[in-house]
């Protein structure tokens, strides 16, 4: 045991020695060095990570206590780590993808100059170690700190290209919208210190804790966390953050949108499952919401015409999948999504990475069409990630998503018609991306196509392996039904998410979901494959149209809140500040400069003067003494 206490907090520890000497010697290492510490210091937490799996899986999980990190009364919030079934299983996909990631940036950023490079792996690792402190903190402070950690990281990474007005616009907008989230956080908090005396997970989620919260305060204190997740996950209202966030580097789009920032919000609420349970109001509210996302964001992606953008929202659908789950009560499901999704998600982001490499910066898919031929190692793998998240078995995501379909179907027919709707707008609008980007002929220019050609070895090397895993992922989580030795998912986090005894479906019925929802998503490959094999652009027109500005939502915010709050913020400045505070506070400067200047009369330098003034004051105090005196 002490062994691993003591490699523990080497895992967070070491990104965060990578984030300290690349940011403070960019201006002296080379960009090979800083590729050696950036990707090395994540793949030796990787490895840790393996080793403290394997020791939680065959021991069971434990805390590593550090030191006391706030004291005040009887309040003592402890600085340790929790090392269980759930932490150890993110640690792998944070490290695991982050490291992926790593190894490709090297590549990608290869042409910014070297004080620039590392300042983006500073960032990249320190990402990391906020995403590390955020999944390892044994109570909900730890946690608030990597999570504000990651928004931090975010806003840097986000505006990496600080001399494009745009990107920081989209940077700023990305950190204001996390705030939101962030205050309905840390309210929960101090509600549950006020309640409890203690934030640590041992404490809070046990039986006599929970029996402390009346109904209200557990309502409260989810749907506080709740909007917490809304921010950092994208979730309606608080995602349209997540699609601006495109104007960072395209390795940043994959950490961020594939396994890590977003599913924060997934991960807290696994993580509080049994606060959850307790409260139906709340868990119905996060499926009805996390069901509109996913249906939303999906319905936007069929228009989108660049190949991040198309991406991007299909992450905030995907997340919407997980939101589903989480409030269906299949926690397992939704973790086992976040998995299969930091797969797919990652290779299709550094698949349009690789894309727009060979396409000189082009993001517009109406200039691809017919990079197979050019680009094979970019066209097999990208295809890999769209079979995946169109749910095709055995790829991963179809396992996982059968997983969210089945609790929607338990749950209610209704959320499982609007969730099947949106998983076949999943594959339709996937395969429209992939068909318009890698079939039929090219529409870009001569020089574009002079320059296609394959990625370096350092881009291609991580989309194999992450195709690979797209391809298997999904093994680790077979139902029941197939697999006779059960799911072995749900048995290894059963420490942590509890299984419930819920309705039962019989296994024709399974067979009966899992065949419907495969034969329709092929049927929605085959009808975007007769659409778009021969795509030429063209005007959208009525609800295309809609669809392309995104249902007008960022005019809509505009129009309601950013327009008025400016408004308001000028009104404050130019009237109550400059007028009534600044004229106060300048008055009383005027009244003693005036009071003065007629004081100053009074010192004439004339001796008749002074007597008068005296005799006059001494008839005064006579005056007050002998008439005006009690």
């Amino acid at each position: 045991m002490e062994n691993v206490l003591q490699i523990v907090y080497w895992i967070p520890l070491l990104p965060l020695i990578g984030f300290l000497i690349n940011g403070l010697g960019r201006n002296y290492l080379s960009k090979g060095l800083t590729s050696i510490i950036g990707s090395g210091t994540i793949l030796a937490a990787f490895a840790m990570s393996i080793w403290v799996f394997l020791h939680v899986k065959e021991g069971g999980g434990y805390v590593a206590h550090y030191f006391d990190f706030i004291s005040v009364g009887k309040l003592v919030i402890p600085f340790e780590f929790k090392v269980d079934e759930l932490s150890s299983l993110f640690l792998l996909i944070i490290t695991g993808v982050g490291f992926l990631i790593h190894l490709y940036s090297t590549a990608y950023m290869h042409e910014e100059k070297p004080a620039h490079f590392a300042r983006y792996f500073s960032y990249l690792n320190l990402f990391v170690f906020s995403m590390l402190l955020l999944v390892m903190g044994a109570n909900f402070v730890i946690m608030f700190i990597g999570w504000e950690g990651v928004g931090l990281c975010s806003y840097l990474l986000i505006g990496y290209w600080f001399k494009n007005q745009e990107y920081n616009k989209a940077a700023n907008k990305a950190f204001i919208m996390n705030r939101i989230g962030d205050l309905a956080f840390l309210i929960a908090i101090f509600w549950i210190i006020s309640k409890l005396n203690t934030v640590s997970y041992d404490e809070v989620f046990t039986a006599a804790s929970l029996a402390k919260f009346s109904a209200t305060d557990l309502t409260a204190i989810t749907l506080l966390l709740f909007v917490g997740a809304t921010g950092k996950s994208a979730q309606i209202p608080l995602y349209t953050w997540l699609p601006d966030a495109m104007a960072g580097p395209t390795p940043v789009s994959a950490l961020i949108h594939a396994a890590t920032m977003v599913t924060a919000g997934i991960y807290m609420i696994a993580r509080s499952n049994l606060l959850y349970s307790m409260a139906p109001f709340t868990m119905n509210l996060v499926a009805i919401i996390g069901l509109a996302t996913a249906l939303l964001a999906a319905t936007i992606a069929m228009k989108q015409n660049d190949i991040k953008k198309v991406l991007a929202y299909s992450t905030v659908s995907q997340l919407g999948f997980m939101f589903l789950a989480l409030g269906t009560g299949a926690y397992v499901a939704a973790v086992f999504h976040v998995m299969t999704h930091a797969f797919f998600k990652a290779l299709l982001f550094l698949g349009s990475g690789s894309v727009i490499h060979a396409m000189g910066g082009d993001q517009d898919i109406r200039n691809m069409g017919g990079l197979s031929g050019k680009l094979k190692i970019t066209f097999i793998t990208f295809l890999i990630g769209c079979i995946a998240i169109a749910g095709i078995p055995p790829f991963s995501g179809f396992f996982s998503k059968d997983a969210i379909l089945l609790s929607a179907y338990i749950k209610s027919p209704i959320f499982y018609g609007i969730a099947l709707f949106t998983a076949l707008l999943t594959a339709f609008y996937m395969f429209r991306l992939f068909f318009v980007s890698f079939t039929g002929t090219f529409r870009g220019t001569e020089e574009q196509k002079h320059h296609l050609h394959e990625s370096p070895w350092a881009m291609t090397l991580p989309l194999i392996i992450l195709a690979v895993l797209s391809i298997i992922g999904g093994f680790v989580g077979v139902p029941e039904v197939i697999s006779h030795g059960g799911d072995k998912l749900t048995a290894f986090l059963s420490p942590v998410i509890p299984v419930h005894e819920g309705h039962e479906v019989s296994a024709s019925t399974e067979y009966m979901l899992m065949g419907l929802s495969t034969g329709l998503v092929l049927v929605m490959i085959i009808a975007a494959w007769f659409i778009y094999r021969k795509y030429s652009a063209k005007e959208n027109t009525g609800l295309a149209k809609v669809l392309e500005h995104k249902w007008y939502v960022d005019e809509f915010y505009e129009a309601i809140i950013v327009k008025p709050l400016h408004k308001l913020g000028g009104f404050l400045n130019n009237v109550i500040e400059r007028s009534v505070v600044d004229g106060l506070v300048n008055g009383v400067g005027k009244a003693v400069n005036y009071g003065s200047r007629q004081l100053r009369l009074l010192q004439s330098g004339q001796v008749g003067s002074y007597v008068l003034l005296m005799v006059l004051s001494m008839v005064l105090i006579f005056v007050l003494q002998f008439f005006l005196r009690k």
